[in-house]
């Protein structure tokens, strides 16, 4: 049977129920179900002793960068309150925003343990004032520190950068700043030589890019900053080629020496700004006779013994060659 015949067949039975429905019922039905709820909230409103329990998270503030907390601190506190109606309903639906400690004001107060009276009036802050602490958890929070020593670490990256097919990175990365300062204990910095990225990959960039980079955690070392910046410089690069011929040195005097092919192709890539610049003349392959002169085969594999520093990712097309060796007198 297909949708349409299937509609047509059900399109009047469902028109029979639903005008035969009792919809009456249905809208006083919910007529009192929403005046229930309605008396409901206004009882709920008129108590005056309601209790609840609530979390409240707690955010530290001014946290001094040369020290470490001796303790876990915790993250939540929980209150038990009561008061009337209303003002529970209003906390249990308004967005009770974290209870902020700011921890050099404390300190430098001489305070290192969060505790008694103090502590009350700042969980009051939070709530109204008609509302009544029955309790909270944790009792009391620790503040203690103890110094850390510090040590100048430089960046150094971890990860892989790629570029798109035209474009090449010009040079190192750069990090700004480039240098962070490390807090830890003597024994902690004493193994640390450099501040090493996350594992990072940057894939197919185009152009010069400054980029959001953050230090690899250590375990009781503290890194300020804790992120920086990598600068990556990015050229477009075009391909050349160049031949170039094979030359042996250290030869003897009565030999002399025969590649097949005599010349290859060195290729590489080179910004556009150096493009011109770039001369087969300073390209060299020279081979020594006393490194190559007894290979099995009579093939050698070729290097480059001179190259400019502009030419990029250069490539020797064949890699190696064939040699013969010829005596110049003719015996």
């Amino acid at each position: 049977m297909g949708i349409k015949a299937f509609i047509r067949k059900w399109t009047p039975k469902a028109e029979a129920y639903f005008s035969t429905f009792p919809w009456k019922n249905l809208l006083f039905f919910l007529f009192f179900l929403v005046l229930a709820f309605i008396f409901w909230l206004m009882l709920f409103f008129q108590k005056d002793n309601v209790e609840g329990t609530y979390r409240i998270p707690l955010k530290y503030t001014n946290i001094p960068e040369d020290v470490v907390f001796d303790n876990v601190l915790p993250a939540f506190i929980e209150i038990s309150v009561a008061d009337n109606g209303v003002e529970m309903f209003l906390l249990d639906v308004k967005k009770r925003d974290s209870l902020e400690i700011n921890v050099r004001e404390l300190t430098e107060g001489g305070t290192t343990e969060l505790q008694g009276d103090q502590y009350r009036q700042l969980i009051r802050s939070q709530l109204a004032p008609s509302t009544n602490i029955r309790g909270y958890y944790p009792m009391s929070v620790s503040l203690a520190t103890s110094r850390l020593e510090k040590k100048e670490l430089r960046v150094v990256f971890d990860g892989e950068i790629t570029t798109s097919r035209a474009n090449l990175v010009a040079d190192s990365a750069l990090f700004v700043p480039e240098t962070v300062i490390a807090y830890g204990s003597a024994e902690s910095l004493k193994q640390l030589k450099s501040a090493v990225t996350e594992y990072t990959l940057f894939k197919n960039l185009r152009a010069t890019s400054q980029l959001p980079i953050k230090i690899n955690p250590v375990k009781g070392v503290k890194f300020i900053p804790a992120e920086v910046e990598i600068y990556i410089p990015i050229e477009e690069y075009t391909e050349r080629t160049f031949e170039i011929p094979i030359a042996a040195i250290g030869m003897p005097a009565n030999l002399d020496v025969k590649f097949f092919p005599s010349r290859v192709k060195v290729s590489f890539s080179v910004t556009l700004e150096e493009y011109k610049k770039i001369k087969p003349e300073d390209f060299e392959i020279e081979l020594n006779y006393r490194e190559f002169h007894e290979n099995e085969g009579g093939r050698v594999e070729l290097e480059l013994t001179k190259s400019p520093p502009s030419a990029n990712n250069t490539r020797i097309s064949p890699s190696s060659v064939e040699f013969l060796f010829e005596n110049k007198n003719g015996r």
